[in-house]
């Protein structure tokens, strides 16, 4: 299934003074001088596309900084008019958008709460039908890639073709070194619902702290992402909201100057030769795989059958635990991943279950249906 989306190239609306595509202002405005200050030293890096800052904030808790306000449009103003960088805001409700039109921000976001919100989302997109302005969307919160693309189409059908993404990672119970856990495969999904949608990654919110934003960003620009979103600050140290994961403009400028920049294709014939020989082996490889996947099936079958006819209960814990034991150790052999292989598995192995207690239950909803009809 694609996305259908009417939307226009990003080239066409964003002026790319270099690239990758960069993002950058602080996570809020929070005095005319910290964001002008902030802002002049992004333009005279010569890395920064476009000036960002956060003028109204949702914040989880009552009585937290929630952002400088309506006010922080007009210091944005004089900050475009002063360095020459178009400017983008995020905004969370109609009032905010129509504010923001009135104060000339060149580009919307939608964030990740707010992208949570299918009526938000709406109020929004109608307050901005019939506006020509781009906007950016933020994943939801949680992973959920049918509000992200929902979200996107509320956008869209109200008009607006100047459109994309923004990738910046997942809530998650569990505990790791990101703020956000990335899922790439959720953005990835997307960009195969949508090839031509620009994605553009937000190490910021998905790291958390400044010491990881390189890692992700060279990821992001290698999975083929349109641009990164970066929050930067004149003195990270004293910022009002975000401290850890904002980074001065001159460590913008030097991270920048040390990404890897690669092409989704190359005119290389011998290169072009090359991958396609390689690819024909995974295909046939991959053609096994699922042949052999689907004898495997065949084999619980018989094996779901067997339990039901002898009354044995489909799950027995020891025979898992051996399967991951004996597996992972083959597997890590084979210098695979032990998450990936972990995964993998457990995968076929639901599977497994699923289609055994199918077999389990074969012509009891069949018999409840005719006793419920005969009572």
């Amino acid at each position: 299934m694609k996305l259908n989306l009417n939307i226009q190239p990003l080239s066409s609306w964003i002026n790319l003074k270099n690239e990758p595509l960069i993002i950058s202002g602080p996570c809020s405005a929070e005095t005319e001088d910290q964001l002008l200050s902030t802002a002049h030293l992004l333009a005279a890096t010569g890395k920064v596309s476009v000036l960002r800052a956060g003028i109204w904030k949702p914040r989880t808790r009552p009585g937290e900084f929630e952002g400088i306000g309506s006010i922080g449009l007009e210091w944005l103003k004089r900050a475009k008019e002063e360095t020459g960088l178009p400017t983008a805001v995020e905004v969370a409700t109609a009032k905010h958008a129509e504010e923001a039109l009135a104060a000339g921000v060149d580009i919307l976001w939608i964030g990740a709460r707010s992208t949570a919100n299918p009526f938000t989302v709406q109020e929004i997109a109608d307050a901005l039908r019939g506006v020509d302005i781009p906007v950016l969307v933020k994943n939801p919160v949680n992973p959920d890639l049918s509000l992200w693309v929902g979200a996107l189409e509320r956008i869209n059908n109200a008009g607006i073709t100047k459109l994309g993404a923004i990738h910046r990672g997942f809530s998650s119970y569990e505990k790791s070194s990101f703020r956000n856990e990335p899922m790439w495969e959720l953005a990835i999904q997307l960009k195969t619902l949508c090839p031509e949608l620009p994605i553009i990654n937000d190490p910021s919110h998905i790291c958390g702290n400044r010491e990881l934003i390189p890692y992700i960003s060279q990821k992001a620009l290698d999975l083929d992402m349109q641009g990164l979103m970066i929050e930067s600050h004149i003195d990270p140290s004293v910022a009002w909201t975000d401290a850890k994961q904002q980074v001065t403009p001159a460590a913008l400028a030097e991270l920048v100057e040390r990404f890897s920049l690669r092409k989704p294709e190359s005119k290389n014939e011998a290169f072009t030769d090359k991958l396609a020989e390689l690819r024909k082996q995974i295909d046939k490889i991959d053609d096994l795989m699922i042949q052999k996947l689907g004898e495997r099936m065949s084999i619980v079958e018989k094996i779901g059958e067997f339990k039901r006819d002898n009354d044995v209960t489909i799950l027995q814990v020891n025979r898992w635990d051996e399967i991951i034991q004996k597996r992972s150790a083959f597997a890590k052999a084979l210098k695979l991943d032990p998450n990936f292989t972990e995964k993998f598995l457990e995968l076929v192995h639901n599977e497994s279950i699923r289609k055994q207690t199918e077999i389990m239950n074969e012509g009891k909803e069949t018999s409840s249906i005719e006793e419920a009809s005969a009572q």
